[in-house]
């Protein structure tokens, strides 16, 4: 019997963005995450989330401030959905 996927895994992310750091915390629907800190870059999340979490359907939340809509527009440009609160 062959078994077929019925619905998309998801990951949660939220970030603390600041100038100089990230603060990620990544959550799936099956787990409740794991927290790291990172370099300001969009690409680099990008990376990590290729290599440990393929095919999820990513949605990414943080909250508006100094640093602007970069990151914003960065995620939604990788297909993810993004909030900016």
């Amino acid at each position: 019997m062959k078994t077929e996927q019925t619905a998309q895994p998801k990951l949660y992310i939220g970030i603390d963005i600041h100038k100089r750091s990230w603060k990620i915390h990544c959550a799936t629907d099956l787990f409740s995450g794991k927290s790291f800190t990172m370099p300001p870059k969009p690409a680099v999340l990008r990376s990590y989330v290729e290599k440990h979490f393929t095919d999820y359907e990513v949605t990414t939340a943080y909250e508006a401030g100094c640093c602007g809509y970069y990151a914003h527009r960065s995620f939604e440009s990788y297909g993810w959905h993004s909030l900016v609160v």
